[in-house]
């Protein structure tokens, strides 16, 4: 009974070691000489509480989530955001990661008067950054 009890307390240890090294999505890498950027605002504009955000994209093609061609991707606008999500998972969506999954390449934003920052992070289809990470500069804004 002693080594039924052990072999499946092994077997659950060793299962559960396996599945937290196991990637959750692959990561699509990313052309060399592709980049992402934001076109408007520049950085350390000072912009009304309603203002537009244009997008750009070099070396790659927009295609809308869930779309399956190469070198294409989608744009997520990342506001006030610290710190990227993670490699090889999918990226948030909450008021902070703003998804443009039907292929979009500007928006136009609401945000509270105060200094803000803005960065782009082209995803895949299934919203995974590229490998390497397609992220643009980030910005700095001040809302009146």
């Amino acid at each position: 009974m002693k080594h039924i009890l052990l072999a499946l307390a092994l077997t659950g240890l060793v299962g559960t070691v396996m599945a937290a090294d196991a990637p959750a999505l692959p990561v699509t890498k990313a052309p060399a000489d592709a980049a992402v950027y934001i076109i408007s605002p520049s950085d350390g504009a000072s912009v009304g509480q309603e203002f537009t955000v244009r997008f750009g994209l070099k070396g790659m093609g927009v295609a809308p989530a869930g779309v399956a061609k190469e070198h294409t991707g989608h744009h997520h606008l990342l506001i006030d955001v610290k710190e990227l999500p993670g490699a090889g998972q999918p990226i948030p969506k909450d008021d902070d990661h703003l998804h443009f999954g039907g292929g979009q390449t500007e928006t136009t934003l609401k945000l509270k008067p105060g200094t803000h920052t803005l960065q782009l992070e082209l995803g895949d289809q299934n919203h995974i950054p590229f490998d390497p990470p397609l992220v643009s500069k980030k910005i700095t804004i001040h809302v009146k």
